[in-house]
């Protein structure tokens, strides 16, 4: 079951979370289809905005991550609510790169670095906080870093893996996201770097067993661990018919006639999770009048 756990340190200004999600990563590349660096890419993008979601305090917010880097893997992004449920889609996900050494995968290549990170916090107000960064490289977990440092001012250490199998499906993925609150001093700094490094790939961990606990144990073996939430997430798209209905009323009347006379219907794709949508003209013609009675 794909979950996060989030905890904080006892005895330092410390908080965390990681997160497995083999599945919900597996279910976004079945639904887009997406080769191997596509399913990496955006399924470490899918998992950032599921750990940033699930952190938010506002019942009825959502995170919104934004990546346009230049690569040919083009626009990804991924949304999550604040239970960490997430969706996402990547525009060009049959894309391939040359592998890096030892054939690891080489999302920066695919995504590019130059262009943005944009993260758009919707808390519930009439309007959303968004900012951005310059990617770093273009692999994910590092701009997600490189955000919080140069946008929240929270210094952070940030780790994404996805594991593909030799059949191209999803084999393992995970991550975790530790941050440190005011106070943490050099010495706390050196104890997380020291986890960091003594952790390594944590596509690897997953794959050999380990759960999200077990990973932030590791990471922060030099802390008082106390953990605060053990969460399910699974990959979620919020579309209905009656949603798709009230954006074709949106269009206004004049567009609703053209795609009458013109196409005699419509028929509309979500781009989450690929679901169509079809309306016939006289279904378009009842939105239409809906339309004119606003």
């Amino acid at each position: 079951m794909d979950q996060i756990v989030r905890a904080i340190a006892k005895n330092a200004p410390v908080k965390a979370m990681a997160i497995s999600a083999r599945d919900t990563v597996e279910r976004a590349r079945a639904i887009h289809d997406c080769w191997p660096v596509a399913t990496a890419a955006l399924g470490r993008l899918l998992m950032a905005a599921s750990m940033m979601g699930a952190a938010m305090k506002e019942e009825a917010g959502a995170v919104t991550l934004r990546v346009k880097g230049g690569g040919p893997l083009g626009a990804l992004t991924a949304v999550s609510d604040s239970r960490g449920n997430v969706r996402g889609y990547v525009q060009n996900p049959a894309v391939d790169v040359p592998r890096k050494a030892k054939g690891k995968l080489d999302v920066g290549a695919a995504v590019g670095c130059n262009g943005e990170l944009t993260v758009i916090r919707d808390l519930g107000l009439k309007e959303p906080y968004i900012g951005s960064v310059q990617l770093v490289g273009g692999e994910i977990a590092e701009d997600v870093a490189a955000y919080f440092v140069e946008s929240e001012q929270v210094p952070t250490a940030c780790a994404l893996g996805v594991l593909i199998a030799p059949s191209q499906t999803v084999q393992a993925a995970g991550g975790y996201l530790i941050q440190l609150l005011p106070g943490a001093d050099e010495t706390v700094v050196s104890a997380v770097e020291r986890g960091v490094a003594r952790l390594g790939a944590v596509s690897a961990r997953l794959d050999a067993g380990t759960d999200p606990l077990g990973l932030l144990r590791e990471v922060l073996g030099e802390f008082d661990l106390e953990v605060l939430e053990t969460s399910p997430i699974e990959y979620r798209c919020y579309c209905t018919r009656e949603r798709v209905s009230r954006a074709l009323i949106s269009l206004g009347r004049a567009e609703l006639d053209a795609l009458i006379k013109e196409q005699g219907g419509a028929e509309l794709t979500c781009q989450f999770c690929d679901e169509v949508y079809r309306f016939n003209a006289q279904e378009l013609g009842a939105l239409r009048d809906e339309a004119s009675a606003k």
